[in-house]
């Protein structure tokens, strides 16, 4: 299954990534083995600011940095444990086995990956793929379903 909307500004993709955030928490009970969320996009794309709106819709209010010198962020906000990954700097997949990849596939948690292939091999298969593009008007996000999860996520993305 798969979604699409035209974004103009940083400030719609957060946007955006608050109404992904809430169809997720309309679909926790689907996804309490866990979400994996890759996400696509040159660098400049609007990654950052997407992980950035989806963490804070879930409820957290702290600051939410990017994760690329520390490879990831992880933020516990109510039942939910949001992993944020960047793994643009990885040189190599088997790294990630370094910083204990397995421990990040527990019970209610959702991993946000950016650079996901960066990471081949060694990751969890997505559930939801988002690819942002440049285009004149500001960036254009394709939100892709790939398990019966995240099919259920986007369905609900496409009732609002």
């Amino acid at each position: 299954m798969q979604s699409q909307v035209a974004l103009s500004s940083e400030q719609e993709t957060e946007l955006f990534a608050q109404s992904v955030a809430r169809c997720c928490q309309q679909s926790s009970e689907q996804i309490r083995s866990g979400l994996n969320i890759h996400l696509l996009g040159d660098l400049g794309a609007g990654k950052t600011t997407f992980s950035r709106g989806f963490i804070q819709a879930l409820g957290y209010e702290g600051r939410v940095k990017s994760p690329t010198y520390t490879l990831v962020e992880p933020y516990e906000v109510g039942n939910w444990l949001i992993n944020h990954f960047d793994l643009y700097r990885l040189a190599d997949p088997e790294e990630l086995e370094f910083i204990g990849i397995r421990d990040y596939t527990a019970d209610n948690t959702i991993n946000l990956i950016e650079w996901p292939s960066k990471g081949t091999g060694m990751l969890p298969p997505p559930d939801i793929e988002i690819c942002i593009e440049f285009t004149e008007q500001g960036r254009n996000i394709v939100v892709k379903g790939l398990t019966a999860t995240g099919d259920s996520v986007i369905r609900l993305l496409q009732e609002q």
